[in-house]
């Protein structure tokens, strides 16, 4: 990362303002929509499937660009790219204002996806990189205000359409905080070409079978993040609650995602072998998953927040054991990147299964179900994460 005449413990600072001032950004545009669809749909007309691709799109699009931003980091630069990833985020929700119908809306989603894949791709390099000895705890805080971006999203929306906005202005007021973020990174973040990747390392770690575990675990977890936030608040209202308070249970679920996206690398940090917290995590997703699918109106403020710190705290578990697999923090940076990358293709699909689903049986119930299964095949994936074997595991080909 770039080099600064200010003293270390000052720049470190500004730095980690600006990756909190950027992570808030990174989810907001997926989970606003979700407590307005009948709003959407009542304008639009858009169905089950159109409305999935406002979160299937943008996170195929954060697969697809994890995999080209480290050459593209490579050609342009840290600084240049973020810049540009930003403007393009922020252009996505403000044009969600004169997104005329459905396919406007959805190409919107598109460039906000487009924009998120280049920072998520930049960014736990940079963590790595620049706080070297705080790794879990930067990236536990970076997760957190990721999930609580995500929050703000689920909760502003229908707030703002409460008080005589329309579902237009209301999410396009998303490209505020992008706005803030673009300026501060202005200021603070400059570049140097020793920052960038190699062009060629991409290719050598998809030839790791432990690229690949790494992928498929994130991305089966993320289906159940991406199904959440697409059909959560339709759930519930489906089973008769109001727009409003559907909206604040996927945001309880969003702030549950921040506090354990934080808490748990903090826990996790005194020892290597990350695989009893991740497997703690699956357990509170795998109840929050059953209690939605079997006993919906029990407790759905417990599963909502078990079923969130479960899928925050292994997101951000998942990208400190990632960055554990390799010393370098610009190879460490480009294998999170692919994990990212193929997991968000995966993690795309859960949203169309779970419509899908719901068109069969007409409930989302069996998407729940659907994910219950994810979760306990990621488990088995998880108990191979060995510290000890790390080293071996990134030196041997397919």
């Amino acid at each position: 990362m770039p080099k600064s005449t200010q003293p270390a413990t000052g720049r470190q600072w500004m730095l980690l303002i600006l990756v909190l001032l950027v992570a808030v950004n990174l989810r907001p545009f997926l989970t606003a929509p979700g407590p307005v669809l009948s709003e959407i749909v009542a304008e639009t007309g858009m169905g089950y499937g159109s409305l999935a691709l406002l979160t299937l799109l943008p996170m195929m699009l954060m697969g697809v660009g994890a995999f080209v931003s480290p050459s593209l980091q490579a050609r342009i630069g840290t600084r240049r790219g973020i810049l540009i990833a930003l403007l393009v985020l922020g252009a996505g929700s403000l044009l969600r204002l004169v997104a005329p119908g459905g396919a406007a809306l959805v190409t919107t989603a598109a460039l906000c996806g487009a924009g998120a894949a280049f920072i998520q791709a930049a960014f736990p390099g940079i963590i790595k990189a620049e706080f070297p000895q705080s790794i879990p705890v930067v990236t536990g805080l970076y997760s957190a205000f990721l999930m609580g971006g995500g929050a703000l999203g689920a909760r502003l929306t229908p707030l703002l359409v409460n008080h005589g906005y329309g579902w237009r202005p209301a999410l396009a007021w998303l490209a505020a905080p992008a706005l803030v973020a673009l300026c501060a990174a202005c200021f603070i973040l400059s570049d140097s070409r020793s920052d960038r990747p190699d062009k060629a390392l991409t290719g050598r770690l998809l030839r790791r079978p432990r690229t690949w575990t790494l992928i498929v675990a994130f991305g089966l977890v993320n289906a159940g993040y991406s199904s959440a936030v697409a059909w959560l608040a339709s759930y519930y209202q489906s089973l008769g609650w109001s727009s409003g308070d559907s909206g604040n249970l996927v945001a309880l679920m969003a702030i549950c995602q921040a506090a354990a996206a934080l808490a748990l690398p903090v826990l996790a940090r005194r020892s290597i072998d990350r695989r009893a917290f991740l497997r703690m995590t699956l357990a509170m997703q795998a109840v929050g998953f059953a209690g939605f699918a079997f006993m919906p109106q029990a407790a759905p403020a417990v599963w909502a927040a078990l079923c969130g710190a479960g899928l925050g705290s292994s997101f951000s578990l998942a990208i400190v054991t990632a960055l554990d697999h390799l010393p370098r923090p610009e190879e460490a940076g480009v294998l999170v990147a692919l994990m990212q990358g193929g997991g968000f293709l995966i993690a795309s699909l859960g949203p169309f299964a779970t419509a899908f689903l719901h068109d069969v049986s007409g409930s989302f119930a069996p998407g729940w179900v659907m994910h219950l299964l994810c979760v306990a095949s990621v488990f088995f994936l998880y108990m191979r994460f060995n510290p000890s074997r790390y080293a071996q595991a990134m030196q041997s080909p397919i």
